[in-house]
């Protein structure tokens, strides 16, 4: 699995200009399930994002979790984090994971974010969404598992 994670103070999610999911201060989490991904892998990947140290402790350093400081996530899949470049001009996606192994994975991850005790908004798996957000430091990071 592919994350990429940005510290917001606020995201939100859209679909046909319906707001679908939201979160306040916390994370916004671009998830790509990658195909040959193991059952194993949301579990991993949530475990690793709930104790990143991404959030300003009291003397301003990274040094906070998403659980240290209560913050909430909003979980938006994103195939296209799964894009080759490599060649040409066209961007090829076949490394993704075929759409029902995707959903599988990205509910389960979803799913072991919130038993984790993170409150959890999401996006829907294969719409065409439009997200905002409110990118706090900037901080932006790519994690994979």
């Amino acid at each position: 699995m592919k994350a990429l994670i940005q510290r917001v103070t606020s995201a939100r999610v859209e679909v046909d200009g319906a707001q679908i999911g939201a979160c306040g201060p916390g994370l916004l989490i671009l998830i790509c399930a990658i195909q040959g991904d193991a059952d194993d892998m949301p579990a991993k990947m949530a475990t690793k994002l709930s104790k990143l140290r991404v959030f300003h402790d009291d003397a301003g350093k990274m040094n906070r979790s998403i659980l240290d400081t209560g913050g909430a996530a909003l979980i938006v899949s994103q195939f296209t984090l799964a894009a080759d470049t490599s060649r040409g001009n066209r961007p090829g996606f076949s490394a993704a994971a075929p759409p029902d192994e995707g959903r599988k994975l990205y509910e389960a991850f979803v799913a072991e974010m919130r038993a984790l005790g993170i409150a959890c908004d999401t996006g829907q798996f294969g719409a065409d969404m439009q997200v905002s957000l409110t990118n706090d430091g900037p901080v932006t990071m790519m994690v994979d598992v």
